[in-house]
């Protein structure tokens, strides 16, 4: 392999990555840092004016936006097909989509609560990690599968994410698995563990008290933006990241260490 050009996004100029959650906080920040190192994005979320505010700020051209439900797993092909067709096959799959309900006593929670959160985040990251994965076995070109877990996944859940947290624990578990499964055909799975990103997800339903002892609890001082982990992002997409695999990368201001 040719020396890596010394950007962070080396590698990436032409190359398809779909990405999943394309509208949300996190999701928003990683879609326009890859559209800015020179990937062809297909975005996936779940309304089509919130992709397309995204993608008009994005640099490039060639861009598509997917209204689809990822728990819909016969849906998982065809994005797939699509994203073949129009950017010309798929190097990257960054899945940052994932749903939180917070339950501020636990024997609130309801099986619907439980169901709805291990479908989204764990159920349907499978199911879909393994169709984009069979399609880069089929084009012979290697890869990268960069999955979301957070903080929680070592921590516990607190301020009502218990379940979340459970599911982002199983991310971190698969993706190790997923990694030595996929690695044999150049794809390599790592997992992006954010800790307090200011983001609709963390603020919502969130107690003041429980997210100002977190800032407090936090080495560096302060709430992180979507724009810290977006360029960790893409240097997994990267080149320089050809190496990496199997790894779960704490960002987290130093809230969380290991």
């Amino acid at each position: 392999m040719s020396e890596a050009k010394w950007s962070v996004g080396a590698g990436l100029e032409g190359r398809g990555v779909i990405i999943t959650g394309a509208s949300g906080g996190i999701g928003s920040a990683v879609t326009k840092a890859f559209a800015s190192a020179g990937a062809r994005i297909l975005a996936i979320d779940i309304n089509q004016e919130r992709i397309d505010t995204v993608l008009s700020d994005c640099d490039g051209d060639g861009h598509i936006g997917l209204v689809e439900d990822l728990n819909d797993l016969d849906s998982h092909e065809g994005i797939v097909e699509r994203a073949v067709r129009d950017l010309g096959g798929v190097f990257a799959l960054v899945h940052t989509a994932a749903v939180l309900r917070r339950a501020s006593n636990i024997d609130a929670v309801t099986e619907g609560d439980w169901d709805f959160q291990l479908d989204t985040n764990l159920k349907a990251t499978f199911f879909f990690s393994r169709t984009v994965a069979s399609e880069m076995i089929d084009a012979g070109q290697g890869g990268r599968i960069i999955l979301f877990s957070s903080q929680g996944w070592q921590t516990g859940g607190f301020g009502g994410s218990v379940v979340y947290a459970a599911s982002k624990g199983g991310i971190v578990t698969m993706s190790r698995g997923l990694a030595r499964t996929y690695g044999p055909h150049g794809i390599a799975v790592n997992t992006i563990a954010p800790g307090q990103i200011k983001t609709p997800m963390l603020l919502t339903d969130l107690d003041p008290a429980v997210y100002e002892r977190m800032t407090k609890d936090t080495p560096l001082g302060y709430v992180g933006e979507p724009e810290d982990i977006a360029g960790v992002a893409v240097f997994l997409a990267s080149d320089h990241a050809r190496y990496i695999s199997g790894a779960t990368i704490n960002v987290s201001g130093g809230f969380l260490m290991y």
